[in-house]
């Protein structure tokens, strides 16, 4: 018990740090690590608790994937040099105000969730259901979202569709002068559209120096 305090102890240590240097930090590849580093630590804290699925899932898709995605466009946009051009230029100052703004209404939302908390009777009452050691946390997870919240999960893939389209949408261009493929006429294409055949008289043909 004593070293699971210590672990405890320790991984909510590093956590609050990171997640207070991701904020503080003044160059923003800096603060991508720290992010990653809290990723980390939050992933470690689910597995002592037993939620090893949850920790695992921490680890594949928010270190594996968001976290180096936000790496990379952190370093292919060059986001220090913008940030300076923001905070320099005299028409950029906008930005602070909303960004304030923004700030204190996820502050009020926050204070809001936790402040109105109550306990309901089904909360309570769920906490004195018996365990089954046969079943392991993944199935019980699946069994409570695909059942339960089985609307909500497809209205979050939903979201996330539209999500997607709508990135593509906004980043599709039409460049003039742009050669492009195209993949039906490239499937329908037949023999006699791709190959001519001609017959080419003696001595007319094409002449190559030699």
């Amino acid at each position: 018990m004593l070293a699971h305090a210590i672990f405890f102890y320790t991984f909510s240590f590093i956590a609050i740090v990171s997640a207070i240097m991701v904020t503080v930090s003044k160059n923003t590849v800096h603060s991508v690590f720290f992010l990653i580093l809290d990723f980390i630590s939050i992933s470690c804290l689910f597995i002592m608790i037993g939620a090893e699925f949850l920790g695992m899932i921490m680890l594949i898709i928010y270190v594996g994937a968001v976290a180096v995605l936000f790496l990379f466009v952190v370093m292919m946009l060059n986001v220090a040099q913008q940030k300076n051009q923001w905070f320099s230029a005299e028409k950029s100052s906008k930005h602070i105000p909303i960004g304030i703004i923004v700030s204190l209404l996820i502050f009020f939302e926050l204070i809001i969730v936790i402040g109105g908390w109550k306990y309901k009777p089904d909360l309570v009452s769920a906490m004195s259901l018996t365990i089954d050691k046969d079943i392991t946390n993944t199935h019980s997870i699946g069994y409570v979202l695909y059942t339960d919240y089985i609307h909500v999960f497809q209205l979050s893939g939903m979201i996330l569709l539209v999500a997607m389209i709508g990135a593509i949408v906004l980043t599709f261009r039409q460049r003039p002068g742009v050669k492009r493929q195209s993949y039906f006429s490239q499937i329908s294409r037949e023999r006699s559209d791709g190959v001519e055949l001609i017959d080419v008289e003696s001595n007319k043909g094409v002449k190559s120096d030699e």
